[in-house]
């Protein structure tokens, strides 16, 4: 096996073991705490966020870091738990540090498992709120108590590029070279040339 043979594999070991920790990092481990954008009720037991701007950005999804403050805000809840569909379950979000409550929905059952909450005109400034939500047994649900679980975001930020999309897109920048070293003589004649140069 030649040089350029072996580091054609190790790039390729590398591209696919980053690729699949990356998958792995947004959830793939479903129940574990590599996800971010949820609740944990009680240990092993979780509601699901997501946030929507779908006036500003159309179909991405948010979670600790909404990009606008005067944008329609959707927040999706989901919980699979079916005892919790026969809870009833409240929402509450505050202005942080100040506490001041800018949205409210009272208690009530959402038999779906999904409840989506709509700010019309997102939150009145930029800044960092908390979601409060609380889950109290219905009348009759017995061995159930009062549950409570808090969620900080973001607001007014602007879109922001993770980290891992970064190197994401640096790696996918690599791997389209790649393919042309393979594929076109001449740009891998002149890499060889590069690289035979750096290595006197």
């Amino acid at each position: 096996m030649n040089k350029t043979t072996r580091l054609r594999n190790g790039f390729l070991v590398l591209l696919g073991l980053f690729f699949s920790s990356a998958l792995w990092a947004h959830g793939g481990a479903a129940g574990t705490d590599t996800d971010q954008c949820k609740f944990e009720l009680e240990p092993g037991h979780w509601i699901h966020y997501t946030a929507y701007q779908p006036n500003a950005y159309q179909g991405e999804e948010f979670c600790g870091n909404i990009p606008e403050a005067d944008s329609l805000m959707q927040l999706v809840f989901d919980y699979q738990d079916i005892r919790y569909r026969d809870m009833n379950v409240s929402f509450e979000v505050t202005q942080e540090p100040a506490g001041t409550t800018i949205f409210k929905q009272d208690a009530k059952k959402h038999k779906s498992g999904t409840v989506v909450l709509a700010l019309p005109n997102g939150v009145p400034e930029a800044g960092k709120y908390l979601i409060h939500i609380t889950l109290e047994p219905s009348e009759g649900q017995t061995g159930l108590e009062r549950l409570d679980a808090h969620m900080a975001f973001r607001a007014g930020a602007g879109k922001t590029t993770s980290t891992t999309g970064m190197i994401l897109y640096v790696l996918f920048g690599l791997a389209g070279l790649y393919v042309l070293y393979l594929s076109h003589d001449g740009f891998k004649n002149k890499v060889d040339e590069i690289l035979g140069k750096a290595k006197e």
